[in-house]
């Protein structure tokens, strides 16, 4: 599944994020006709070529073609999303980012988040662009969103509220609650907008993927600088890990930082920890393992234990509150010393089946056949699975021994 990264070098609105969508071969056609699923009407969208600094993009316009009461509460635009016949992504991504924005409104005001009232996020406008940007990134099939640090300006913005400080009091809450990092530059005027905020702060892992790029495309604002005023998104896949251990050498010690997450449970469906290990491990986790314990009054219940670098600290800690019942997480700092992996492959007599080899100074110590390898074999061929292993194994050993060289390639053999 491809997976998008967006850098927002010049910080994020609705429609730039739209602009960089259609940019990156998002139809608009298929766009407009999703957005018709939603029971709103009195606006046309429009994309059009834009060129800023020499860079070439995309313009997205959202206009009003009927007056419209925008003070709209939340819970109106809840039932407008959720009474649309939507796509089932583009339902969730839409509330979602909408509950980040009442929360943060409900924050700001200090009221509860049903009663809280959008102003200018609640215009045709900006209810288009937050919809819009879901259902872009359901047609374009992204299963994984990550984006760079964010960007804003500095001085004071007139809004519904009055004057206010930039960034507006919603988007700073919306950084705060996610946890993301944001550097501000050295101009006068709003760069993220509470629109742009809530699409990246709610959908966004804060990270570098490593993305082998499809398709790059910027969208443009309106405002012009001294620099291109673009959101630029970059679409591509995944390294698979099988890529990274064939082209890349693991050294044996990490010098990244890593932490362990951990959290106990004991009122959880004992069903529903198979679908959230599952999701660990989809956004970063590098080990997820459960530990049956026992709690006070002899009440039994599980750890869950998780091992991830920091730069997942924030996507772990989501994915553990929104899909089990725990209440808190604590926070480990912790070292690890790896051994360096291979992967080669042999040929049985029933097929070719991958092996990850093992590196410890310098050589390679131990040769594992990959089970679902040796699985889809047995499937395929209907023999017992310890014959298929088992010979893989056996040739595998002839890799044990062998020396490694800086590149990870293996060299001559010493015992």
């Amino acid at each position: 599944m491809p997976i998008a990264y967006f850098d927002p070098f010049s910080g994020a609105s609705g429609d730039m994020t739209l602009g960089a969508l259609v940019d990156a071969g998002l139809s608009i056609d298929a766009l407009r006709d999703e957005l018709a699923k939603l029971p709103l009407s009195g606006y046309e969208i429009h994309s059009e070529p834009c060129e800023q600094h020499g860079i070439h993009g995309t313009r997205v316009h959202v206009v009003q073609t009927a007056e419209d009461h925008h003070h709209r509460r939340w819970s109106d635009i809840r039932e407008m999303i959720e009474s649309s016949s939507l796509r089932d992504g583009t339902r969730q991504r839409a509330l979602h980012i909408f509950q980040g924005l009442a929360e943060a409104e409900a924050r700001v005001h200090n009221m509860q988040v049903d009663d809280v009232h959008f102003h200018e996020v609640g215009a045709v406008d900006s209810i288009i662009d937050i919809v819009g940007a879901a259902a872009g990134l359901e047609l374009l099939g992204i299963d994984q969103i990550y984006s760079g640090a964010l960007r804003d300006g500095t001085g004071f913005v007139r809004a519904a509220h009055g004057v206010l400080p930039v960034p507006v009091p919603a988007t700073a809450e919306l950084i705060a609650m996610a946890r993301a990092p944001l550097k501000q530059r050295d101009v006068e005027s709003e760069l993220l907008t509470p629109t742009g905020a809530a699409i990246l702060t709610r959908l966004a892992s804060f990270e570098s993927p490593e993305i082998k790029p499809t398709a790059i495309g910027y969208g443009f604002g309106s405002k012009e600088f001294d620099w291109p005023n673009a959101l630029r998104v970059w679409i591509g896949e995944p390294v698979s890990p099988e890529t990274r251990e064939n082209t890349e050498f693991s050294p044996a010690v990490d010098d990244e930082i890593e932490i362990l997450l951990e959290t106990n449970i004991d009122d959880m469906n004992p069903e529903f920890y198979e679908p959230l290990v599952d999701l660990l491990f989809q956004h970063g986790a590098l080990d997820v393992y459960l530990t049956p314990i026992t709690m006070k009054r002899g009440r039994p219940a599980t750890k869950v234990s998780v091992i991830g670098d920091l730069a997942h600290r924030n996507t772990l800690e989501t994915v553990l509150m929104e899909h089990s019942t725990t209440l808190g997480v604590r926070i480990t700092p912790i070292e690890r010393t790896k051994a360096g992996r291979r992967v080669e492959t042999v040929t049985t007599r029933w097929g070719e089946i991958r092996v990850k080899l093992k590196i410890w100074s310098g050589r390679v110590t131990d040769a594992a056949p990959e089970y679902v390898d040796c699985l889809a074999i047995v499937q395929q061929h209907e023999v017992p699975i310890h014959l298929v292993y088992g010979e893989a194994a056996r040739i595998a050993e002839a890799f044990i021994g062998r020396q490694v060289d800086a590149d990870n390639e293996l060299t001559g053999w010493r015992p």
